[in-house]
């Protein structure tokens, strides 16, 4: 069993003055933005937009503390999420099309917040018992992220950090949030290139995700728990099971099982549900059947994939005393 850290890895970069460096490095990708795979080549420093309608400056869209959430996140007191602004794959179904599926206003926008703010935000969550800092849908906002995070290091965080990304992320990125992300919780959607194509605004999903789990897993190998079971680093997998689309799903229990580890910590999810424009699509205008999910649970078992998450919600309760 790997060991366990006492104490995220981003306060001994900070320490060597590496994570100021990482977050210059970081800004220099938002003059002619290469942030994610798109690539869209606007200068976001000057308040221009590309596909993520996101500036110079994040927009939270929320924060607080969330306990529906992987159980190795919850504990007692929840997992520190903050919801970020704009996303950048645009998924036809999103059931957070309020906050990813946004309007143009950029930096001028109420929920646009600088690094100071967002740093106050991060030690709110600590200080409200939080047991790490969780950024969902962060892979458009990595450089405002890493501007942020030494002044709440200088502040007092000292909570791992959660990276929940849909799974497009370049890795050139991502090898700046090396030794700085102590957990990766990307999405693996889709395995085909038609599918993607279809439902996002990533045609080339399937391969930059690819790229990108190798990556995160290469940095922060399988999830390691400490003794109350909360995830102290490591790879947690999101999959979302899509009605009449095992296929999908089959492809890719079959690559984190062969490309990525057997160990791999999945959460192979049963939510969906039709939202935003879903309904425009006979293939998905639907919720997932029961039969579905658990022929998806069937491949997981047939690949070897064992580390599956299990939502224990009465000992989740009884942890809250409730």
């Amino acid at each position: 069993m790997a060991k366990i850290r006492k104490e995220p890895s981003y306060l001994e970069l900070h320490r060597s003055g590496a994570l100021k460096d990482r977050a210059a490095r970081a800004r220099e990708l938002l003059h002619e933005c290469t942030v994610c795979p798109h690539g869209c080549g606007i200068n976001r420093l000057q308040s221009e937009l590309g596909l993520c309608r996101i500036g110079a400056k994040a927009r939270v869209a929320s924060f607080g503390a969330h306990f529906g959430e992987e159980s190795p996140l919850v504990g007692r007191n929840g997992s520190g999420t903050i919801f970020f602004a704009g996303c950048n794959l645009l998924c036809v179904f999103c059931q957070n099309d309020d906050i990813s599926h946004i309007d143009k206003q950029g930096d001028s926008a109420a929920d646009a917040v600088d690094g100071d703010e967002l740093a106050a935000i991060m030690i709110n969550l600590q200080s409200q018992g939080c047991h790490n800092i969780n950024l969902v849908t962060p892979s458009h906002v990595i450089p405002q992220f890493l501007a942020a995070l030494p002044v709440a290091a200088d502040q007092g965080l000292n909570i791992p950090i959660v990276y929940n990304s849909g799974g497009y992320d370049s890795v050139a990125a991502l090898r700046l949030l090396e030794g700085v992300v102590d957990i990766y919780m990307p999405d693996c959607k889709f395995w085909t290139s038609e599918t993607a194509r279809l439902y996002t605004k990533a045609k080339d999903y399937p391969e930059v995700m690819r790229k990108a789990l190798k990556e995160m897993h290469r940095q922060v190998g399988e999830l390691v728990m400490d003794e109350e079971g909360l995830a102290r680093r490591g790879l947690l997998v999101r999959h979302l099971v899509m009605p009449g689309h095992l296929e999908e799903t089959r492809g890719v229990l079959a690559f984190l099982a062969h490309e990525i580890s057997t160990e791999t910590y999945v959460n192979i999810m049963d939510q969906y549900r039709p939202c935003h424009r879903a309904l425009e699509y006979d293939n998905i205008n639907r919720p997932l059947q029961a039969a579905e999910y658990q022929q998806a649970l069937a491949l997981a078992n047939e690949y070897g994939l064992h580390r599956l998450d299990q939502r224990e919600w009465k000992n989740l309760l009884r942890r809250l005393g409730l």
